[in-house]
């Protein structure tokens, strides 16, 4: 929560496209606020070699000494457990979240997310965000500014990472744009 205003999040939302500088900038977001840093990982790991090497560049990109968490669809109740006052928790990225719940790995046993319940998880996230103690900061992708994909899956998935975005811009008290490493300021 603020310092100024207990019923405000102290809730920081970094979007960009690929490859703009969001993560790292996300990253010095939580550098600054001098405070001790939960990195919160949404990205599963897999034996693919460019998936690894993107996140092996993410692991190297971090100070050593921030606590790293690695999620699977669970993101509210790692957030439950790592937010705390004199804490600053950042989750990198909702993106990659979300496609552990539409597009799921095919061992996975739960399957690909239902429509209701996927609400049911955004629900339960942004109640989540609007309570958590301590600093947050979450990124995610801005993909909705390209073509318009083809196939229902991705379709679903442009459009529901279109709705998340909106919902968690409008419980952030600032949302940041970052467009060729350069942030600009949306909200706050």
């Amino acid at each position: 929560m603020s310092d100024l205003d207990p019923t405000i999040p102290d809730l920081t939302f970094v979007l960009g496209g690929a490859r703009s500088g969001k993560s790292a900038f996300a990253e010095r977001l939580a550098a600054q606020s001098r405070l001790p840093v939960t990195y919160v990982a949404t990205a599963a790991v897999s034996d693919e070699p460019e998936m690894r090497a993107r996140i092996a560049h993410h692991r190297d990109s971090r100070p050593a000494h921030w606590e790293t968490l690695e999620v699977g669809r669970d993101l509210a109740g790692a957030l439950r457990d790592v937010a705390r006052d004199g804490r600053c928790v950042l989750v990198d990225c909702l993106p990659l979240w979300l496609a552990g719940w539409l597009c799921p790995p095919d061992d996975h046993p739960e399957g690909p997310a239902n429509d209701e319940q996927w609400q049911n998880v955004v629900d339960t996230l942004a109640a989540t965000l609007v309570s958590l103690p301590g600093k947050l900061v979450v990124v995610s992708n801005e993909i909705g500014l390209g073509v318009i994909p083809m196939g229902s899956i991705t379709r679903r998935y442009v459009d529901e990472l279109g709705r998340l975005n909106q919902r968690v811009a409008a419980l952030a008290p600032q949302v940041r744009f970052v467009v060729a490493g350069l942030p600009m300021a949306v909200k706050g």
